[in-house]
């Protein structure tokens, strides 16, 4: 039995790669202990592959006023709207992983309203669900109603920034019918094994 394609477009082998995108694979593969799928993907396009990254790294790994397990709940909320099973299932892992909790993944994924949240965090996923599925209607209330919960104008910037990326990422993952790997459905869902 094969096993089914990751892409609907080329995707080209590791030793085809030009030097920098191969060590960042080998680095993710080195410390993950696989190779995320989206990496080889998006190496189809070595140009776009760095951009994508460059801005995926800016975002997602700085410190600031949303911790990281946050801007992945933002990430999983966004992904789902916009039905890309990738990115759900993906950034799911990672954000069971970051908020050391095995259930927030997929409460955020089927409905954030209900899930163990808090309620800072249910207005960020409102005002980022906003963002994604009609950024056009965003007004000065919405950002009033974000202060209220304490978040800072660069905490509104960095919301809106991940939630409109995600939204490239989503719609690049659903047209090259990028298929999760299947190691990210256990992580963070059992303890690590010594």
């Amino acid at each position: 039995m094969t096993a089914p394609a990751i892409s609907r477009f080329p995707v080209p082998s590791l030793k085809s790669m030009p030097d920098d995108i191969r060590e960042r694979i080998l680095a993710v593969q080195e410390k993950s202990g696989f190779v995320p799928n989206v990496f080889l993907v998006l190496a189809h396009r070595p140009d776009e592959f760095r951009a994508f990254f460059a801005y995926h790294d800016a975002l997602m790994e700085k410190d600031g006023g949303l911790t990281k397990a946050e801007r992945e709940m933002i990430v999983v909320a966004t992904s789902n709207a916009n039905q890309c099973q990738y990115c759900v299932v993906a950034h799911g892992a990672i954000l069971r992983i970051r908020a050391k909790n095995p259930l927030v993944a997929d409460q955020v994924a089927i409905n954030y309203r209900k899930a163990d949240i808090t309620e800072r965090q249910k207005a960020m996923l409102d005002f980022a669900m906003k963002v994604s599925l009609s950024a056009q209607t965003v007004n000065d209330a919405d950002l009033a109603a974000l202060k209220k919960h304490g978040f800072t104008d660069d905490d509104v910037w960095d919301i809106t920034a991940i939630a409109a990326f995600f939204a490239l990422s989503n719609r690049m993952a659903n047209v090259t019918n990028m298929r999760p790997n299947d190691e990210f459905y256990l992580m963070g869902r059992l303890p690590k094994q010594a």
